[in-house]
């Protein structure tokens, strides 16, 4: 494949998104680190509004990869009130797809350990991307509620014509050993994760078919290849995802109907910006059945970042972006059933 003017090869934007994750390496030392090493005055404030701070703050503008590599192209993007969801969309609409944000802004699970999103946090993911001049479909509601997706799909097809790209982002965690875990906290979780995903598919992917094209990306996660202590549920239905995405891209092929997985390393998020992640991170890297309870974000970074082969401790969410619009993009029309690392390098400590 030639590159040339208005047009970018899967190698370069990918590279793009590299850059992203490489430069992150020379900041992740301001980690509100005081000159002496201390904790700064900062990181006093509770867990929770530091997630809803860093949901506040996080306003990546976005990024064209080409001359408008979506052109055209209608997403709907689940979990798109923030986070992953959030980046996925205002890069999408950077590069000319109009976006529907679906998002349930409420708590998902009865008991939440980092800040719940808001439908203040859905109006700001729109507010980016309309500043592309493209359109933005808010949408709240529930994954696990198959007549709420279906309803969607009508609803979009009837303000857009169209439904081009389908991201399936939503998800949920907690943190509790196995055994000691309530119904609900197994339930509730592969409900949302993986039961949400697939119910996202078979709302959305029939009108995929019908029009004989499009593309579908699912996120899973690191801990969809691995084990995961203490979280189970989460990785369970991780893993139950790229199943999902291998079987789907199998069956929709025949149709030109793309389906691959997204996978994200530890994503800065307010799913993962909390005490608790933070406290099952260093007893994994430690090995330690007691790591420190509330740990500051500083010691989660300094003892994650030295085992990532580019030596940051988590991502940003806009640097998995550049791999969906790729995804989403013609560039790919002849890749389905793949899973797409973009985990900082984490994924090279693993067998597979």
């Amino acid at each position: 494949m030639q590159e040339h003017e208005g047009n970018i090869t899967r190698r370069r934007l990918l590279a793009k998104g590299g850059m992203i994750v490489g430069g992150m390496a020379a900041s992740s030392s301001l980690l509100g680190q005081s000159s002496s090493g201390q904790q700064s005055s900062g990181q006093q404030s509770s867990t929770l509004a530091s997630a809803q701070s860093l949901t506040n703050a996080q306003t990546w503008p976005g990024q064209a990869f080409g001359n408008g590599l979506l052109s055209g192209k209608v997403a709907v993007i689940t979990g798109a009130a923030r986070g992953i969801g959030r980046a996925i969309a205002v890069d999408m609409a950077a590069n000319g797809a109009d976006i529907v944000g679906l998002d349930i802004c409420s708590k998902i699970l009865p008991v939440q350990e980092y800040a719940v999103t808001t439908r203040q946090d859905l109006d700001q993911t729109g507010q980016l991307v309309q500043k592309h001049g493209r359109k933005f479909m808010p949408v709240v509601g529930d994954v696990r509620d198959m007549t709420f997706l279906r309803s969607t799909a009508d609803k979009v097809e009837q303000q857009f014509g169209h439904i081009d790209i389908v991201v399936a982002n939503a998800a949920t965690q907690l943190y509790k050993p196995l055994l000691e875990m309530e119904d609900w906290e197994w339930t509730d979780v592969i409900n949302n994760n993986l039961n949400g995903t697939a119910n996202t598919l078979r709302a959305f992917g029939p009108r995929l078919v019908k029009r004989g094209q499009g593309r579908i990306i699912v996120l899973a996660s690191m801990q969809g290849k691995h084990g995961s202590k203490n979280m189970a549920s989460y990785s369970a239905s991780k893993w139950g995802i790229i199943g999902l995405m291998k079987s789907a891209a199998l069956e929709l092929g025949k149709s030109k109907v793309t389906v691959n997985a997204l996978i994200p390393g530890l994503v800065d998020t307010p799913l993962t910006h909390n005490e608790s992640r933070w406290s099952t991170l260093i007893g994994e890297i430690e090995a330690t059945d007691n790591p420190p309870k509330n740990p500051t974000e500083q010691q989660a970074a300094q003892a994650r970042a030295p085992h990532v082969p580019l030596k940051v401790p988590w991502l940003k969410p806009e640097d998995l972006a550049p791999a969906a619009v790729f995804l989403a993009s013609d560039l790919a029309a002849m890749v389905t059933g793949a899973c797409y690392d973009v985990t900082g390098g984490d994924d090279a400590n693993n067998l597979s």
